[in-house]
């Protein structure tokens, strides 16, 4: 028998590195496997090869933790506005759930099941309503036995912990991440404060997820640490940010940038400031350290092996890569030689290669959240009188 793995809590009661594993949507659509807009995980189902693909290469990179791909996979999520799958939730969890688990069993992995917002949430339904959605997903998590369970990327405390307070209900340990900045939820609700309300609702881990670069991401969770902290109360801390600089983002985050979801690859972080990233985390006292949209598996890699002194050992995906560079050496030309050390990498400041194109941005910054009526969501298709106002409303901001 296989030797039984220590869960997500002894990891981190024991004060172990816990790395997370990268953004799968954004990888996958870039792959060709999920369409940008609806964002859903039905490649589950019809390309599971893909997805085993991906958790494989996250693994040999240095990840802990598979997470389930059932992102937006609520009902209400898989067919609002015309996405009609002819998938139910269940059906494309049933799947996340069986390939995250076959690949957490070829190393020391955890499979974490997450649920994410809900467009009821988003048109005002009942709580009871939202709920119910919660409960349905986590059927089938507690049927495929995952490890443990996320609610990852809200916006709204509100809805995070209504999410958190289902998951309780399965007696596995609960984490909580919102897609928030240091200004707080989309309700103006502070870091400090959703940190608290997330963990008097059960959650033993609190954080961020996308939405924001690492560095903002990182100083998010310093405030809801102090929250914690202040309020007298205990939690672990996760961050698992976007691979993208966002130093223009208002509230809103990198959705509100012109550049989303098709122009965001100059935004790109590199290996090196993975390295910063992880370092800034770790001495942040957070040990559930990952990333979101826009990190690949090489991203990974530079979070444990910039923790791997912490950790006490190297990713399998560091057989291929030099530190800070080293394979450099064998390289046949002496000017790429010259660059086989660490001093250059870390002061290096890349070029974008683009002499007409700004440093920054101007989010769109529409400036609604839930209850206005722009968010109300449909199961009908977006109309093409619809998609007019919108246009016509995009030149006025």
């Amino acid at each position: 028998m296989a030797p039984v793995k220590k869960g997500i809590l002894e990891r981190l009661n024991a004060g172990e590195v816990v790395i997370g594993d990268g953004g799968f949507v954004f990888a996958l659509e870039k792959r060709g496997y999920v369409k940008a807009g609806p964002w859903t995980p039905e490649a589950s189902v019809q390309y599971p090869d893909a997805v085993r693909q991906l958790h494989r290469e996250f693994l040999r990179a240095g990840s802990n933790v598979m997470q389930t791909f059932t992102f937006y996979a609520s009902d209400d999520k898989l067919e609002n506005r015309g996405n009609n799958l002819k998938l139910t939730g269940a059906q494309i969890n049933e799947a996340a759930c069986d390939l995250a688990h076959e690949v957490a069993n070829e190393g020391d992995a955890l499979v974490a099941g997450g649920v994410s917002q809900t467009p009821s949430y988003l048109s005002c339904k009942s709580e009871a309503d939202v709920k119910a959605i919660f409960r349905k997903q986590l059927d089938v998590f507690i049927k495929k036995n995952v490890d443990f369970l996320i609610a990852e990327y809200f916006e709204h405390v509100e809805e995070a912990v209504w999410a958190v307070e289902v998951l309780k209900e399965t007696g596995k340990p609960v984490a909580a991440s919102l897609c928030i900045g240091p200004k707080g939820d989309m309700h103006g609700v502070s870091p400090g404060e959703c940190a608290v309300r997330l963990v008097k609702a059960g959650a033993q881990i609190v954080g961020v997820n996308c939405h924001f670069d690492p560095m903002t991401c990182v100083e998010t969770v310093k405030l809801m640490k102090e929250g914690v902290e202040k309020a007298g109360l205990k939690a672990h801390y996760m961050v698992q940010p976007l691979a993208f600089h966002t130093p223009d983002c208002n509230c809103q985050g990198f959705i509100d940038l012109p550049e989303f979801p098709f122009g965001l690859e100059p935004r790109i972080l590199t290996r090196w400031d993975m390295h910063k990233y992880a370092r800034e985390a770790y001495n942040a006292g957070i040990r559930f350290i990952g990333g979101c949209c826009g990190f690949e598996a090489y991203h990974i890699r530079a979070i444990a092996e910039e923790l791997a002194p912490e950790r006490g050992f190297l990713p399998s995906a560091s057989e291929k890569h030099g530190s800070w560079g080293a394979g450099l050496e064998m390289h046949t030309k002496p000017w790429v030689r010259a660059r086989a050390r660490r001093d250059y990498w870390e002061n290096l400041k890349p070029a974008s290669g683009r002499p007409q194109c700004p440093s920054m941005s101007v989010p769109d910054s529409w400036g609604v959240t839930k209850g206005h009526a722009d968010l109300m969501q449909q199961k009908e298709a977006t109309s093409k009188e619809e998609l007019e106002q919108l246009f016509d409303k995009s030149k006025t901001h």
